[in-house]
C-alpha cells in the first residue's frame, strides 16, 4: 500500500505540473497576450492548449546551428519587467496576491501550534505535550537558546532533521501565502519554531530544534511554495482545477488554507498570477542493496523504492538571481521493513547569483543554502549548509553536453552518528555538529540516448554534544564522511530509461580519547526512470 499511495501522489504531481506541455500549433497569432484568455472567445480549456502552445513555440530554449540553446531568444512579446524569457511571471501578481497585515500571519503561526498541541496533548497523549502555567513560566525563564538554561534534545533523529524542518515549513509559509517575499517570510519560522519551544512543550526548550525547524524550514518551505505554485492556473475549470487546487494543497497546505480563506480556490481569473520557472522532474522506481559489510557486491537485503527529483529553473538564463529561483530537490525512498523510509533528502537553491559566459561556455556562479539529510541503515547525517557554487556547461557536439558544478560550504549545525545506528531507538543514537561539507557533480548527456554522471560528497564535521548527554560545548571528536556516486541511465523508448546507482560509503570518527571508527559500506540501486521535461527547457543540469 504504501507502494501504491507514493506512486499515486508522484503520477499526480507530475500529470498536474505537465499539464502545459502541448505541440507547437500556428494558432500563437491568435492569441493577443501570451497568458490571457478571452470569456468570450470560446471554450477555456480550448484557449488555454492554444495559450501554451503558444509559449513553447516562442519561448523555448533556442535551438539550431548558431544557437547556444542556452535559453529562450530575445521575444519582443516578452515583457521582460514582469516576465522572464519563458513568458512566465518573474514575481506573483500583486492585484492577484495582496500582502496582508503583519499579524495575519502571526495568527496563522500560533494556529499552528495550537492545533499541534490538541493533537499532541488530546489524542496522542504525550506526556511532554501537556502544557500549562507553570511550564511556560519555567520555560521562559530559560533566556536567550544560546544560554546554559536550554538543553539539547534527545529524540531520534528522523524527528530531529526531518519531522521539525516541516513543520518550519509551515511557519514559514504562513507569511509566503500572505503575500511576503523570500525575506520577510523567513522570520516567520524562527518566530513559529521559538513560540513552539516556550509554549508547546513542558520540558526544557531545545536549541537544536529551535534551529533546524527555523533554517532548514526555511529552505523547504520555499521549495514547496514554488512547487505548488507551478501546479496551480486560476484560469482552469472543472475537473482539472479541482486536481490542481488538491495537489497543490497536498504539497504546500499553507498554501491550501490560505488560498481557501483569501477566496481563491474557487476564483477565475483570465491570466497567470503566480510566479514560475520551468520545472523538469525524474521520477524513478526499482531495487536497492545495502551491502553487507564483510560481503560482497549485491549481498545484503533486496528492498524497493521510489524516488523523485526536481528540477526548477534554468541556470544557464541570463537573468537578476532571486532566492531560489533555481533549485534542485532530490527524494529518495526505501520501502522495505523498517522505519527508515524516507532514506535521502538533498537539495539546494540559489540565494544570490549571476550569470556569466567562458568562451563557449555559460556559468551561473552564486551563494547557495544546502539541506542534505541522510537516513538510512550505514548512517545518520543532516547539515544546513551555506556557500559558493558554481555551475558550467561545456558543448562537446551536436546534443553532447557535459555539465558540471561544484559547491562549498559552511555547516553551522547538524546531526551525525559516529558509529552502527539502529532503526528503532525512539531516542538520540547520534552527535550534534558544526563544520564544513563541499560536493561536485558532473553529468555527460549523451542526447537522448545515455547520460552518465558522478557525484561526490565530502563532509568534515566538529561534534559537539555526545549522544544521550546534556555538557557543556566542547570537542567530541571529528566525523569525516565521503560519498561516492556513480551513475548510468540508457535511454529504452522516449522519456524512459534504465539506470543503475552505485553508492560507496567511508566514514571515520576521531576522538582522543577513544579507538578511530572507521567503516566502508556500498550499496546498489537498478531501476526504471521517467523523465518528464518541460517543453520549454531542455536537458539535464545535473
Amino acid at each position: 500500500m504504501k507502494t501504491l499511495s507514493i506512486t499515486a501522489l508522484l503520477f499526480l504531481t507530475v500529470t498536474a505540473l505537465s499539464g502545459q506541455n502541448t505541440t507547437p500549433t500556428d494558432t500563437a497569432k491568435h492569441v493577443a497576450k501570451l497568458d490571457t484568455i478571452n470569456p468570450e472567445k470560446g471554450h477555456v480549456k480550448e484557449q488555454l492548449k492554444v495559450i501554451n502552445a503558444a509559449k513553447v513555440k516562442l519561448h523555448s530554449d533556442s535551438i539550431g546551428p548558431d544557437s547556444t540553446g542556452n535559453q529562450p531568444k530575445i521575444s519582443a512579446k516578452v515583457d521582460t519587467i514582469k516576465q522572464n524569457k519563458y513568458g512566465d511571471l518573474l514575481r506573483d501578481d500583486s492585484l492577484y496576491n495582496r500582502k496582508y497585515p503583519l499579524w495575519v500571519p502571526f495568527l496563522e503561526g500560533i494556529g499552528d501550534n495550537f492545533i499541534l498541541s490538541m493533537v499532541d496533548s488530546r489524542i496522542l497523549k504525550y506526556s511532554w505535550a501537556m502544557v500549562g502555567k507553570a511550564s511556560w513560566k519555567s520555560n521562559l525563564s530559560a533566556g536567550p537558546p544560546w544560554g546554559p538554561n536550554w538543553d539539547w534534545d534527545q529524540t531520534r533523529f528522523g524527528n530531529d532533521f526531518l519531522g521539525h524542518p516541516y513543520f518550519g515549513n509551515l511557519y514559514y509559509n504562513d507569511a509566503r501565502c500572505n503575500g511576503y517575499n523570500f525575506w520577510a517570510s523567513a522570520p516567520y519560522a524562527l518566530l513559529g519554531a521559538y513560540e513552539w519551544k516556550i509554549f508547546g512543550e513542558n520540558v526544557t526548550p531545545e536549541r537544536n530544534s529551535l534551529i533546524a525547524t527555523s533554517v532548514d524550514g526555511i529552505a523547504l518551505g520555499e521549495i514547496l511554495y514554488r512547487i505548488s505554485s507551478n501546479i496551480l492556473d486560476d484560469r482552469t475549470r472543472g475537473s482539472e482545477r479541482f486536481f490542481r487546487e488538491l495537489l497543490a494543497a497536498m504539497i504546500d497546505p499553507m498554501m491550501g488554507f490560505n488560498r481557501l480563506i483569501q477566496g481563491k480556490t474557487f476564483r477565475h481569473t483570465n491570466k497567470e498570477v503566480y510566479q514560475k520557472e520551468p520545472l523538469n522532474i525524474t521520477v524513478y522506481s526499482g531495487i536497492n542493496k545495502i551491502n553487507n559489510h564483510s560481503s560482497a557486491i549485491l549481498s545484503g537485503n533486496t528492498t524497493e523504492m521510489i524516488n523523485a527529483q526536481f528540477d526548477y529553473g534554468n541556470p544557464f538564463e541570463i537573468a537578476s538571481r532571486q532566492p531560489f529561483d533555481f533549485f534542485k530537490l532530490r527524494v529518495e525512498t526505501d520501502l522495505g521493513q523498517g522505519r527508515k523510509i524516507i532514506d535521502n533528502i538533498n537539495g539546494y537553491g540559489i540565494l544570490v547569483g549571476r550569470n556569466a559566459q567562458s568562451g563557449n561556455v555559460p556559468l551561473l556562479e552564486g551563494i547557495f543554502l544546502y539541506y542534505d539529510y541522510w537516513d538510512n541503515p550505514i548512517f545518520e547525517l543532516s547539515t544546513i549548509g551555506l556557500g559558493p557554487g558554481v555551475f558550467s556547461k561545456l558543448p562537446l557536439g551536436k546534443n553532447i553536453n557535459l555539465y558540471t558544478n561544484a559547491h562549498l560550504s559552511i555547516v553551522p549545525f547538524g546531526g551525525t552518528s559516529t558509529g552502527v545506528v539502529s532503526d528503532t531507538s525512539q531516542s538520540r543514537d547520534f552527535n550534534f555538529c558544526y563544520g564544513v561539507q563541499a560536493k561536485i557533480e558532473s553529468s555527460l548527456s549523451l542526447g537522448n540516448v545515455a547520460t552518465i554522471g558522478i557525484t561526490y560528497y565530502y563532509f568534515r564535521l566538529q561534534c559537539i554534544n555526545s549522544v544521550g548527554q546534556d555538557e557543556p560545548i566542547g570537542s567530541l571528536g571529528e566525523n569525516s564522511l565521503g560519498i561516492l556516486q556513480p551513475k548510468i541511465t540508457i535511454q529504452l523508448y522516449k522519456d524512459l530509461s534504465l539506470g543503475a546507482e552505485y553508492y560507496l560509503y567511508a566514514e571515520t570518527h576521531r576522538d582522543s580519547g577513544f579507538p578511530t571508527y572507521s567503516t566502508t559500506q556500498t550499496e546498489q540501486k537498478i531501476f526504471i526512470q521517467f523523465y518528464f521535461e518541460d517543453p520549454q527547457r531542455r536537458g539535464h543540469y545535473d
